[in-house]
């Protein structure tokens, strides 16, 4: 099969065409002894790279393990001599043995600074004192998918192609996921009702340029990337790698969690689905929905009934064939789940369940189900059987990219108490990872990415500044902050006069008090128009007058022009017109005030040819918006929506956030070694690693190495 750079074929791609074209003809026989299950749809608003992969590639995962076991069992003595030669030559100019790259998102510099000069930070008080400790610049905009890709990639946004969590389809405005795409089959068997594929699925990595990683396995020098965002489908290279954030779950969405309860009132969830409970006895059932079965036409969505019954105190769920015992207010292990496709072909994922209530009502709360790390139906590894081998190692752990459920806490399904549960529970399955990593690696790169500092500051941040009276969650980020302190005590086990470690975040954080909705600003003086009579929610851009709109706003990073000759409806001329609007537009908003109480709302404006400059640069936002501390852009406008009113309170849960002016939420950078530069930047990692291991820097590679000179490679 042919592929194309930039996107990896679902496992099976390295079987031969035949194999996989025979074998799914088998299926299909059994596919037609077996019911289509009832239709369930996704909620729009559940944007992922598409669900209608899980069939296919779980499938062909299954075919292609044997084949790919039984090579590497031939290739292994080969693969390990070849290996060894190289190692030897790609050490021969590097000043370290090893490097670790320890990320901790989102650690705020004021934060981090207050609590050391407390002494309540000891660990990373003695790296500061024994290195260097420097605020670290973060990117335009600060947001976590566009700033780890520019620590893997060492260029800005318009050269690695990621500006936010979403881009816009240029033909359709509709949102879709920056980072990756899930295509289906080109070509399909149509057997009656049943759909056969018969080409294998697509998987495409959108972020562009070249990690360090790549580029320092090309000379022989290995590396173990664990979770670091955008990394999913996972890149060959030398080394090992398991993918983060914007890895999507079973469904194909970016985190969907589901709630059963016996409630009768109902409930619309940004980002999960609520079900009923029925009577069954003394208990309860109800029906758990997977991924859509891709073989049936229509997709209907795979099915698995369950059973709650009570025992002593304590609960019993059935479910697959399997029996669990279930206490209130605490999770399940993983739990294994295997939808039934067609007679003898399953796709596996995992769940956690917790009860969050008996009585007078019950509710039942199921994670999103993830992609089983034993049986993946999509890669999230390299290579592929890494992630059942840490599976098999240290137990099932969570592997989509936003695996702390914020939207179960924002909705109300799950508490405080719970989310923590659930976020300190990943966060040991991390450091499971990382530790053993550390153990097995000798020479070469350890990096990764902790999530569970950012995610606590996002839901937490109100506990911090004051918006709600002292209680028990008020310490909650400064426990946060010394639990990543711990962290890096145990880290700097692993670190000799020959390893270099870096300590690192993302960005900063300042607290989330009121949105600001640019769409109803656009309005109100005259960029954008509402068709005339539309009635919808306008999600995702829907009901924009695109005739009379010459700007618009959606996602968290800035304002977009209504571009003639780039957006399919564009109405501004390019050049001069689109230049001319910018700079009106940024006169504008650079200073805009909040009616409730005078507050400037947004501190600055930027024009993305001012600060960006690469071959993406189309793909950009025109106006990264700089917000005030305090500010972001609203729940809506992320959306898309036109809301009535520009300026609205922000009363979910997360209450803290870092899409605002870049220049006020730096992130740390913490080194045993002493730093040259005093103005380090997130993108001058990648060369850092390069220039420890005497590797040229490219010379698209725009950071700098953060000590001493780097050569630079020709041409």
């Amino acid at each position: 099969m042919r592929r194309r750079r930039g996107k990896t074929p679902a496992p099976a791609s390295r079987l031969g065409s035949s194999v996989a074209t025979w074998t799914l003809l088998a299926v299909a026989v059994a596919a037609m002894l077996v019911p289509p299950a009832g239709r369930d749809g996704l909620q729009l608003s559940y944007v992922g790279p598409g669900a209608g992969f899980a069939f296919m590639g779980s499938l062909l995962a299954m075919i292609s393990a044997f084949f790919l076991t039984a090579l590497s069992l031939v290739a292994w003595p080969v693969r390990l001599v070849w290996s060894f030669i190289r190692r030897k030559q790609g050490y021969r100019k590097a000043q370290v043995r090893k490097l670790i790259f320890l990320g901790l998102d989102g650690l705020d510099p004021v934060l981090t600074e207050r609590f050391m000069a407390e002494g309540k930070l000891p660990n990373l008080a003695a790296l500061r004192d024994k290195g260097s400790y420097r605020r670290l610049r973060t990117t335009f905009p600060s947001l976590s998918p566009v700033a780890w890709s520019t620590f893997a990639t060492g260029v800005n946004p318009a050269r690695h192609n990621i500006f936010d969590f979403l881009n816009r389809n240029l033909k359709s405005y509709l949102p879709e996921l920056s980072s990756s795409r899930v295509s289906g089959a080109t070509r399909v068997l149509k057997l009656g009702r049943f759909r056969i594929p018969l080409s294998n699925p697509m998987v495409e990595m959108r972020r562009k340029s070249q990690t360090f990683w790549k580029i320092l396995g090309e000379h022989g020098i290995g590396s173990t990337i664990l979770r670091v965002p955008i990394t999913f489908p996972p890149e060959e290279f030398n080394g090992r790698l398991l993918s983060a954030m914007c890895t999507p779950d079973l469904l194909g969405t970016q985190g969907s969690f589901t709630q059963f309860t016996t409630r009768v009132a109902s409930a619309t969830y940004e980002s999960g689905t609520r079900y009923p409970l029925e009577r069954a006895g003394t208990g309860w059932r109800g029906i758990l929905r997977g991924p859509e079965n891709s073989l049936v036409e229509g997709g209907a969505a795979m099915q698995l009934p369950f059973e709650l019954r009570p025992s002593g105190g304590v609960f019993e769920l059935e479910i697959d064939g399997q029996k669990h015992v279930l206490k209130p207010q605490e999770y399940s292990p993983w739990l294994q789940l295997a939808f039934p496709a067609a007679l003898g072909v399953k796709v596996r994922g995992i769940a956690r369940v917790m009860i969050t209530e008996t009585a007078p009502e019950f509710s039942l709360y199921v994670t999103p189900i993830n992609i089983d790390p034993e049986n993946p139906a999509l890669p999230i590894s390299h290579p592929s059987y890494y992630a059942t081998y840490l599976a098999k190692l240290l137990g099932s752990y969570a592997t989509v990219g936003m695996a702390e459920d914020t939207w179960a806490l924002n909705e109300g399904v799950i508490d405080e108490d719970a989310f923590l549960s659930q976020a300190y529970s990943i966060q040991e399955e991390r450091e499971a990872m990382f530790f053993n990593a550390l153990e097995r690696t000798k020479r070469g790169v350890v990096a990764c990415v902790f999530d569970t500092s950012d995610r606590v500051q996002h839901m937490f941040f109100r506990h911090l500044d004051g918006r709600l009276p002292a209680g028990r969650h008020t310490a909650v980020i400064e426990q946060l902050y010394q639990r990543m302190d711990a962290l890096v005590g145990r880290a700097m086990r692993y670190v000799d006069d020959k390893t270099a470690i870096f300590v690192l975040s993302d960005h900063g954080f300042r607290a989330f008090r009121r949105g600001v909705n640019l769409n109803a600003w656009l309005r109100d003086n005259g960029y954008l128009a509402m068709q005339p009579g539309y009635e919808g929610d306008g999600a995702y851009l829907r009901g924009i007058d695109w005739s009379r709109t010459r700007a618009y706003t959606f996602g968290l990073a800035g304002v977009y022009v209504n571009q003639k000759g780039r957006e399919s409806n564009g109405i501004v001329e390019r050049g001069s017109e689109t230049a001319e609007l910018c700079r009106e537009l940024t006169e504008k908003l650079r200073g805009l005030c909040d009616p409730a109480d005078g507050t400037v709302a947004i501190q600055q404006v930027y024009t993305a040819g001012k600060i960006y400059k690469g071959p993406y640069l189309n793909a950009a936002p025109d106006l990264i918006v700089g917000f005030s501390d305090g500010y972001r852009s609203s729940w809506d406008a992320a959306l898309g929506k036109t809301s009535e009113a520009i300026f609205t309170d922000n009363t979910k849960a997360w209450s803290g956030d870092h899409c605002i002016d870049p220049v006020l939420v730096p992130g740390v950078l913490f080194s045993n070694r002493p730093v040259d530069s005093m103005d380090p930047g997130i993108e001058d990692m990648a060369p850092t690693a390069l220039h420890l291991f005497g590797v040229a820097k490219p010379a698209w590679m725009e950071g700098s190495a953060v000590f001493g000179a780097v050569p630079e490679a020709q041409g």
